[in-house]
């Protein structure tokens, strides 16, 4: 028997979904007026304000650099350059006599010819001496330019300045006292070489050839160095070594070298090129000793030093001459 549909309880009908309330519509906020400034803000223009920048950086320049004065170079043949920009005249110049250059004819005569060209005016290259320590290297430019000059009118004479390795970064200042003056100068660099991490090397290479102004005319650079390419053999293998093109990893430094003209190199010396630098010594100084006995002690003297050189010989000298009594002046 089918059954019958259930009736639903006395007084409840199908639910009926509930109604959505309305939405309140949002009050609009009224626009608050700003009250208008007291003062208005003086109106700067640009131009003022570039101005009063361009005077504030001009003074800081002034400040952080010294000023370049002009030098009247009559005080003396030689000077030594300070970072400050003092040029500290250098009443006598320590150094040898020319002729007292043993071992060295060779670049002796290359570097006295394109210095008396120089002196002359004429074209001349930069010259670097490198290659053994104590084979006179700074001997010979000092003498070169006494030499030069031992002839010469005052007004005509060659100017040596020396500026030391650690103070190159100052060589455009030194460049820029130098190009008007009416003298000649030769720029020494005594034991020139840089290390990996060093960037000094930048400024002289730009005065030597990379600058905007370059070399002034009446300029020379003389450089020793023990190094031909200024820099330690195992710097220049492990930076190839360590490069990702190997042939451009120390081209910047090494060509550094490239830009001096003139080559010269220095090496070892013989015994026999030892010896006569030691009997020129002994004739120039007045010291008389048998020969044979001089030469065995200047031979005992090299052994125990370990190398033959200039300076060795020289040395050998001053021990020499202050044993038996003989001052070492200029005869």
């Amino acid at each position: 028997m089918p059954k019958k549909p259930s009736k639903s309880p006395a007084g409840k009908g199908p639910r009926t979904p509930a109604t959505k309330p309305a939405q309140v519509a949002a009050k609009r906020p009224k626009a608050v007026q700003k009250a208008p400034l007291s003062k208005a803000v003086p109106d700067l223009s640009q131009d003022r304000i570039v101005r009063a920048l361009e005077t504030i950086a001009a003074h800081l320049a002034a400040q952080g650099r010294p000023a370049v004065e002009r030098e009247s170079f009559e005080r003396a043949d030689a000077y030594v350059w300070h970072p400050d920009g003092r040029l500290a005249a250098v009443p006598r110049v320590s150094r040898v006599e020319l002729f007292l250059l043993k071992g060295v004819d060779r670049m002796r005569d290359i570097l006295m010819e394109n210095t008396e060209r120089f002196a002359n005016g004429l074209p001349a290259n930069n010259a670097l001496l490198w290659g053994a320590r104590g084979m006179g290297k700074s001997s010979l430019v000092k003498a070169a330019h006494a030499s030069i000059n031992a002839d010469r009118k005052p007004s005509e004479k060659l100017k040596l300045i020396e500026i030391h390795r650690e103070d190159i970064e100052t060589l455009p200042m030194l460049m820029e006292k130098l190009r008007d003056s009416s003298f000649h100068f030769i720029v020494f660099i005594d034991d020139l070489s840089f290390d990996g991490n060093d960037a000094s090397y930048k400024s002289l290479k730009a005065v030597l050839e990379g600058g905007i102004e370059g070399r002034p005319d009446n300029v020379i650079l003389y450089a020793t160095s023990n190094r031909r390419h200024l820099l330690a053999r195992d710097m220049i293998e492990n930076e190839r070594s360590t490069a990702i093109n190997p042939g451009e990893a120390v081209e910047e430094k090494v060509s550094l070298s490239d830009r001096f003209g003139l080559w010269l190199g220095f090496h070892r010396c013989s015994q026999d090129e030892y010896l006569a630098m030691v009997r020129g010594y002994c004739s120039h100084f007045g010291i008389k000793v048998d020969d044979e006995a001089l030469e065995r002690e200047a031979l005992e003297w090299s052994t125990t030093r370990g190398s033959r050189s200039g300076r060795v010989a020289w040395q050998f000298v001053q021990e020499l001459a202050g044993r038996l009594g003989v001052k070492l002046t200029t005869k």
